[in-house]
């Protein structure tokens, strides 16, 4: 884990530290994630040219596929906030809702939505 007096551990440094101990090349978390060696390069290299660094989606792969690191340990390198878990009983409950909304309604709750979402994106970055 990155000494916690030092400055934070960096998706990079983490990415460094995976390789170490779970004994794996870039190619090889690249495949597990459902990347490129090359996406997984470029993390490493901190270069994440137009983009944000991975997607959440990204994120949580590489915690369920090495789940020695913890989902908040790889957001919080990748200078991102965890998003909050989600039951399939909420889920259903939010959708639920959400199909009571008038069409012009459900419009304006998705932009809200997608604001609060780049949001979280663009937070700790």
């Amino acid at each position: 884990m990155a000494n916690e007096d030092a400055t934070p551990e960096d998706l990079a440094q983490l990415l460094a530290r995976l390789k170490d101990e779970c004994g794996v090349t870039e190619s090889e978390i690249a495949r597990r994630i459902g990347v490129s060696p090359a996406t997984v390069n470029n993390w490493i290299r901190r270069k994440r040219g137009t983009g944000r660094g991975p997607n959440p989606e990204k994120l949580r792969a590489i915690h369920r596929e090495f789940p020695s690191f913890s989902e908040e340990e790889i957001f919080a390198a990748a200078g991102r906030k965890t998003p909050g878990a989600l039951s399939p009983a909420a889920e259903e409950r939010l959708l639920e809702l959400f199909r009571g909304l008038t069409a012009e309604q459900q419009e304006i709750k998705e932009l809200e939505l997608r604001a609060l979402n780049e949001h979280n994106r663009s937070a700790l970055s």
